[in-house]
């Protein structure tokens, strides 16, 4: 069966050697649980708006000061034609949730332990993105008038977020730091290059590198944004332990008979005839008569 790598190599159902699948009506619960508390947990960096703008002037000088490069070179790259800005905005809006899940539902059925792991560190991610999006609000890009970016999603749509920022509360347009794009996005590539031994494994990465690009170029982040997710999520693979690899199928080899010695024969070696002076008999004279007639 085809996987999400490119491949079947090394792609086997779970096995009990494995851990285990855990109970599927737990993990639905556990996730969504998560999930919720995220979402509402993020009600409480709203009504900062003071705070999330002088943030993000403080964001946005310390990448000029630090010469990173501009954000509104990369949206000029999409700008070159709407189609590509509404794929674009598209992306943001419909790949992000999705993507994650199908991540973790193959996860679960193909990798239980990996399943485990990358719900782990993703959670420990989430959460400490959370604590960051309260005690750091920050308004994004599109919205500081000194960028001079275009809110893309607002001007050609499709936009996930209401045009007033203070009645779009359970979206929370104040916590552009971390990027949970990017570093969900990221944290996918990684746990199927870990889970999986393809060797198209790596393609994955493209996955976090288009997500950086679209949250930059559609104005909904910072790079420091991207750099902020990147920091958490190496925190959390250093908290998390990392399961086993799993290890490609090796084609068994066919045992080597051992070759046994010749058997060793009763009869006595041959001796040589003598001739009539006493010399060996050449081989031309084998058959001639034992004695000379005179």
């Amino acid at each position: 069966m085809a996987t999400p790598t490119g491949g079947t190599d090394g792609i086997r159902p779970a096995a009990r050697t494995e851990g285990g699948r855990p109970p599927l009506p737990r993990e639905l619960l556990l996730v969504t649980g998560l999930f919720l508390v995220y979402k509402f947990g993020r009600l409480l960096a709203n009504g900062h708006e003071t705070a999330a703008f002088r943030n993000a002037d403080l964001v946005w000088d310390a990448e000029r000061a630090l010469h990173f490069p501009g954000e509104g070179a990369v949206q000029q790259l999409l700008l070159h034609g709407e189609p590509l800005v509404r794929v674009a905005n598209t992306y943001y809006a419909a790949v992000h949730f999705p993507a994650t899940i199908a991540f973790l539902a193959w996860l679960y059925w193909r990798r239980p332990a990996h399943y485990v792991w990358s719900r782990r560190v993703l959670a420990l991610l989430t959460g400490a993105a959370l604590a960051l999006h309260i005690l750091v609000p920050l308004a994004p890009p599109r919205m500081l008038a000194s960028a001079g970016l275009v809110d893309t999603a607002r001007v050609y749509g499709p936009s996930v977020y209401g045009a007033v920022p203070e009645a779009d509360s359970m979206a929370n347009q104040f916590a552009a730091m971390p990027s949970l794009h990017f570093g969900w996005a990221l944290m996918v590539a990684i746990g199927l290059i870990a889970a999986t031994r393809s060797p198209l494994r790596w393609w994955w990465l493209l996955h976090p590198a288009l997500t950086l690009f679209v949250v930059v170029g559609t104005a909904n982040h910072y790079w420091t944004d991207a750099l902020a997710a990147a920091v958490l999520l190496g925190f959390a693979l250093l908290v998390v332990p990392t399961p086993v690899r799993p290890v490609a199928p090796v084609r068994p080899v066919a045992p080597v008979r051992p070759v046994a010695p010749p058997a060793p024969s009763d009869a006595p070696p041959a001796v040589p005839r003598q001739r009539a002076g006493g010399g060996p008999a050449s081989a031309g004279s084998a058959s001639a008569p034992s004695e000379v007639r005179r």
